[in-house]
């Protein structure tokens, strides 16, 4: 089919930062070369930073030393932390035992800059998490933590049921941190998270792990994610006979956006369900009950769910027919992506994750095997020599603990948060009553106005609508592998083949 159907694309690592035996035989003009270099990037990253960061994030101790304008009020400053850090005693983390768990962690992410963290913000849910697991002393470091994370959400998208995977401090030693009296004695690690979280982000529930190599990321076999809609004008049925179209193993580089310069070039998935569903029952023939679309997949690719529901968007709107779904996943007759924009993240979150019993990953597994964070999350390959023995060992995976304090206080944080939204939500809708019925009884129109599906499809509404298949059309995924090849971004290596 392509040319690059024989071979294998992969990122090419450089360094990022060269061992000293390798600096000392670079040559003095060599040495100044990347003295400049760095000089740069670290100018035009503290302008972005300036940007970026709110005026909280840089009174924060990560940023202060950028942005504090009097030197002597730094120093000052520096004298006084380092003076309470003589103070304070030092954790002593020598002797201290760990355990391998999973946390279930919740969060409303329309506050934040998504969750993974990022070099030009501080404002994201790993960030805030690692601040509270340090603050506790629940771990040493992020890269002694031996830490994953099953999904990576975007800029504003919630997740009911994210999972990370990490190396927490415990009271027990390893021998007997599997113990009933253990467990029920163990560090509060979800009432001690949540006392320094944010509100808006708490901590579920913590699963003790048998093996510990067991991993969030890896071992995760399916993720469901829920998009919250009203219905508006759509046409539900419609679109729900557009979702049956999607539930296939298929090429899905027309629904993403494609992160070809990470070394993504494959972009075949498998996608096990998908269905519009009523949020609760309601009266018939009102724009405003709410539904949802629930989707599940072994592994998503980068806003794959906001482009499907774009294009279910159009469909709702009669705007497509449900068949170009099936156009769209033929990418023998359409291998460029239509130009369209992917539906707003807010109303889409991670509902709920699948793990397997037990992890296909041997506990020699290599750090560096985990490095390549950008490449979108795939199941692993079960190991080889697998048999029936295998699976009748013990169990990975144990029971979710949870507390009743716990979870009584993030039910009230929720109901606050309800709450606050409900209010605002009924003043809205009682003025929206008042202004329909104003229309209706000076204008009496032909047609309710429907419009509250607009603000999800983000984009200009054009005079005349101009159906996808007939629009411009994306690079193809060839030419964008041969552009971050010539930029030393990707290389192409041959497969190895082995005889049959």
């Amino acid at each position: 089919m392509s040319a690059t159907s024989d071979k294998r694309v992969v990122i090419n690592k450089r360094l990022k930062c060269l061992p000293r035996e390798a600096l000392e035989k670079l040559s003095q003009t060599e040495l100044i070369d990347k003295v400049v270099q760095l000089e740069a990037y670290n100018f035009q990253l503290r302008n972005l930073l300036q940007k970026k960061l709110t005026e909280q994030d840089k009174n924060d101790e990560e940023y202060s030393v950028l942005f504090e304008k009097d030197a002597e009020e730094r120093i000052s400053k520096e004298t006084k932390i380092s003076s309470k850090m003589q103070k304070q005693r030092k954790f002593d983390w020598s002797s201290v035992h760990r355990r391998h768990v999973l946390l279930k962690i919740t969060y409303f992410g329309w506050d934040y800059q998504g969750f993974a963290c990022q070099e030009d913000s501080n404002d994201t849910i790993e960030s805030n998490l690692f601040r509270a697991l340090s603050r506790t002393c629940l771990i040493e470091s992020r890269a002694s933590s031996n830490y994953h994370r099953c999904g990576r959400t975007d800029k504003e998208v919630s997740a009911f049921c994210q999972v990370i995977s990490i190396d927490l401090r415990s009271k027990h030693s390893p021998k007997t941190q599997l113990n009933p009296d253990a467990l029920l004695s163990e560090i509060d690690y979800c009432g001690l998270l949540n006392r320094v979280l944010p509100k808006n982000i708490q901590c579920v529930a913590w699963m003790p792990l048998r093996s510990p190599v067991y991993s969030a990321r890896f071992d995760c076999i399916s993720r469901s994610y829920r998009y919250y809609f009203p219905k508006g004008d759509l046409d539900i049925s419609a679109m729900q006979e557009a979702c049956n179209l999607l539930v296939r193993h298929a090429d899905f580089r027309n629904f993403c956006k494609m992160d070809v310069h990470n070394g993504v070039t494959n972009y075949m998935r498998n996608l096990q369900s998908a269905r519009v569903q009523a949020c609760e029952e309601r009266l018939p023939n009102t724009g405003y009950d709410m539904y949802y679309l629930e989707i599940q997949a072994n592994a998503f690719l980068w806003h794959q769910i906001r482009c499907i529901m774009a294009v279910l968007l159009l469909v709702g709107q009669g705007k497509e027919k449900p068949s170009v779904i099936s156009d769209l996943l033929d990418v023998d007759c359409n291998p460029c992506k239509p130009q369209y924009t992917p539906a707003i993240g807010l109303p889409l979150n991670l509902f709920r994750c699948d793990f397997r019993d037990k992890t296909t990953r041997s506990v020699s597994h290599p750090a560096g095997a985990d490095a390549n964070e950008e490449a979108m999350d795939t199941a692993p390959e079960e190991t080889e020599g697998s048999n029936a023995s295998d699976h009748q060992e013990e169990r990975d995976l144990t029971n979710w603990i949870y507390s009743e304090e716990n979870l009584q206080k993030l039910i009230e944080n929720t109901q606050c948060e309800w709450t606050q939204f409900s209010v605002k939500s009924t003043m809205i809708k009682n003025v929206l009553e008042q202004l329909e019925s104003l229309l209706e009884e000076n204008f009496k129109p032909k047609e309710k106005v429907l419009a509250q599906v607009i603000l999800l499809q983000d984009s200009v509404k054009p005079r005349q609508y101009q159906p996808l298949l007939e629009r411009k059309r994306c690079e193809s995924l060839e030419n964008r592998i041969e552009h971050f090849v010539k930029k030393q971004r990707l290389i192409v290596k041959n497969e190895t083949t082995t005889g049959d």
